[in-house]
């Protein structure tokens, strides 16, 4: 079976496999719910925040592959399966059933907030390891705190 050499001292792939696995965590827990929310949501502004809400979903989805692809050529095995995700997210779930579209602006407002807050430690964490990862870290960062903006103008 083919392996993949780490290009990083061991303690550096450490670190930034973990900051990578923590970010893959996130970020597919952010599709779910995000989808979660677009399925049930109600309310005036239904049709813009509908539509907004998968938006944050494709960020979440190519954020996942591109730090899952990441993770790989440094020689970390990513962990995407459900129960893995479910037993370490740290994000807040939604209500089941319909949910208002007042709720799922706040509630996704305080989500991207969180996620926000990890990926910059996540950036802090990689500074000196890899800057390569921590280039991709903010990349997202930077798109996240961008929808970030976008959701908490609609409170």
């Amino acid at each position: 079976m083919a392996e993949v050499k780490s290009p990083l001292g061991e303690d550096a792939r450490k670190i930034t496999g973990n900051a990578l696995q923590g970010a893959l965590v996130d970020l597919i827990d952010l599709a779910l719910v995000a989808k979660q929310a677009h399925w049930n949501l109600t309310g005036r502004n239904f049709k813009v925040v509908h539509e907004h809400l998968d938006e944050i979903v494709d960020l979440a989805r190519q954020g996942q592959d591109d730090v899952a692809e990441r993770a790989i050529a440094i020689g970390v095995n990513p962990d995407g399966r459900a129960r893995t995700v479910a037993d370490r997210t740290a994000l807040p779930q939604l209500e089941a059933g319909y949910l208002a579209d007042d709720k799922v602006v706040a509630a996704v407002t305080d989500t991207l907030g969180q996620i926000i807050a990890r990926f910059r430690d996540r950036v802090a964490e990689t500074d000196e390891p890899d800057p390569i990862t921590q280039d991709l870290l903010i990349s997202i960062t930077t798109q996240l705190e961008k929808q970030h903006w976008m959701f908490q103008a609609q409170t």
